[in-house]
């Protein structure tokens, strides 16, 4: 299977952050991509976290959901839409103080959503300079989710979807390879100052002890409010091979995923079967 992690510069404006979403959505599809994963925070990198609560849209309706469920029919692809913010499926945001759910969506190339993972790890980091704490805006998620993926191949692929700061906590992960898993996403605005010292590291060892595919989908330059973000988007194979990766700007990174190579990983070294805690 083809899969694409699409990397981004998101900006201020929607509009022109949608735009750029849909042209390389696009140039993935034309190079033949079954699966395409945007980046978190493909529709706003705002001036303010607090910007995001403009856009929020409850979970069903409105432009940043229609955009992806009709991109994905357009272009007939499986979309992962990094991360956008929706409002609690109970209240609305202001009701929990100004909060929203930091959401990843997946719509089927008929245009159906077929998953929702609200982001559980909320990023805080303050190193005396550069300070970031989700939790002021986002509402953590609490549930693990995966969906199952038929690729043109005839193979069914089990997908586990995790967001960012999710993948320094491998628990989750484990969850999902316990679960079947076979790929993991991970849609990422990773900080430049972590992810020059933790990002590949932490996806190769999502990869290597899961003995499964990662995808990696990230913002990747200097944004509109002066954040620089890491990008280094890539795929990594079951044994933490790169097999696909850009620094940084916009662009399509492109690898084919071979299940069967996957299983012979698996074979090899059982290590999976081999798990006592």
């Amino acid at each position: 299977m083809k899969v694409a992690v699409i990397q981004m510069v998101s900006g201020a404006n929607v509009d022109a952050n949608l735009q750029q979403a849909h042209d390389l959505l696009s140039q993935a599809a034309a190079q033949g991509a079954e699966l395409a994963v945007l980046p978190e925070y493909f529709c706003l990198m705002g001036q303010r976290d607090a910007d995001k609560l403009a856009i929020q849209e409850p979970a069903g309706k409105g432009p940043l959901q229609q955009f992806l469920a009709d991109t994905a029919k357009a272009l007939g692809l499986w979309l992962v839409g990094g991360t956008l913010p929706l409002a609690s499926a109970s209240t609305l945001a202001a009701e929990q103080g100004g909060r929203v759910s930091n959401s990843t969506l997946v719509y089927s190339p008929l245009g159906l959503r077929a998953a929702r993972y609200d982001k559980i790890h909320l990023f805080r980091f303050d190193n005396g300079t550069e300070r970031y704490d989700e939790s002021v805006v986002l509402i953590a998620g609490s549930t693990p989710v995966s969906f199952d993926l038929s690729s043109r191949d005839g193979h069914t692929w089990r997908v586990g979807l995790s967001v960012c700061y999710d993948l320094r906590f491998p628990e989750l992960y484990r969850h999902y390879a316990a679960s079947g898993a076979h790929l993991l996403l991970v849609p990422s605005a990773f900080t430049f100052t972590t992810g020059q010292d933790h990002w590949e590291l932490l996806l190769r060892a999502r990869a290597i002890e899961n003995l499964a595919f990662v995808a990696a989908a990230a913002q990747g330059g200097l944004h509109d409010n002066q954040r620089r973000t890491w990008g280094h988007s890539m795929l990594v194979d079951p044994w933490g091979k790169l097999l696909a990766q850009q620094a940084q700007d916009p662009g399509v990174v492109l690898a084919e995923l071979d299940f069967e190579a996957m299983n012979q990983c698996r074979s090899r070294l059982p290590a999976l079967q081999h798990r006592v805690l």
